[in-house]
């Protein structure tokens, strides 16, 4: 079996680390660079970089903080915000970017998945998924709805569907964020993770929610996630990436542990 990963995840706008609730009243709240080299040294498995407004703004993403990040932390270093070409994304990998994340530009245009599948390799490609919960209907039979431009904008696609498509076209893995439960802390989408991770052959990364250790046992045993995605519950110090991880080996999930 698989070792569960631990991912933490940095929110940045305008170059500094941000943080919202259910995507809005957002706030900056530290430098990225520095809590990237703390959570890395700590133990952590991965780290995800979102330039929040990258997309909603039309502009690329910063890569000055990317290069800064990269250069802090040697474990996999996975961007978005804006990634809307094969050039965006072999940007970020010059930058030091190991994956490239893709989501509103992928809603738009499906076709840029399997063009950088195709450019990076799909191990280095990773579909994001930005869902509300929406009544269950003849267009909506999961009852997730995709938005993109950062939970701006809905787009009528049922998620369950567009996972699967996603896969298709060549993603790797798929980042499951549920706005429903972002920034929350009362504990992941267990019902939307589930039923993504059991139709897709591909990892699955829970996101959106985690506010204590158990959340995390939570989403990675019957939520059926491959990773869970933290924020809050590190950013403002109330739990360790060490701490987490060694809470989640001692029930019994398999970790990289550093001791």
């Amino acid at each position: 079996m698989l070792s569960k990963r631990l991912i933490a995840c940095l929110d940045v706008r305008d170059g500094h680390l941000a943080k919202s609730v259910k995507f809005v009243d957002t706030r900056n709240i530290g430098d990225p660079v520095a809590k990237a080299r703390e959570y890395y040294l700590d133990g952590l498995d991965e780290l995800v970089f979102y330039d929040i407004t990258a997309s909603s703004e039309g502009r690329r993403i910063i890569l000055d903080v990317v290069e800064a990040v990269a250069e802090q932390v040697f474990i996999p270093l996975s961007v978005g915000g804006g990634v809307a070409s094969v050039a965006d994304a072999t940007d970020l990998r010059l930058a030091g970017a190991e994956k490239i994340n893709v989501n509103s530009a992928a809603v738009r245009r499906p076709a840029v998945i399997a063009e950088c599948a195709d450019a990076i390799g799909d191990q280095n490609v990773v579909l994001s998924m930005d869902i509300r919960r929406v009544e269950p209907s003849a267009d909506m039979p999961s009852g997730y709805e995709i938005v993109i431009n950062g939970g701006r904008k809905p787009m009528g696609i049922d998620a369950l569907s567009w996972a699967k498509e996603g896969e298709r076209l060549g993603a790797g893995e798929l980042v499951v964020n549920s706005i429903d439960a972002d920034g929350t802390r009362e504990g992941y989408e267990l019902n939307l993770t589930r039923m993504l991770s059991q139709a897709v052959r591909i990892p699955v990364i829970a996101s959106g929610g985690a506010g204590k250790p158990d959340h995390l046992y939570d989403v990675l045993t019957d939520g059926k996630a491959d990773a869970a995605l933290v924020a809050s519950m590190v950013h403002y110090g109330d739990y360790t990436v060490s701490g987490l991880k060694r809470h989640l080996h001692e029930r019994g999930v398999k970790m990289r542990m550093s001791w």
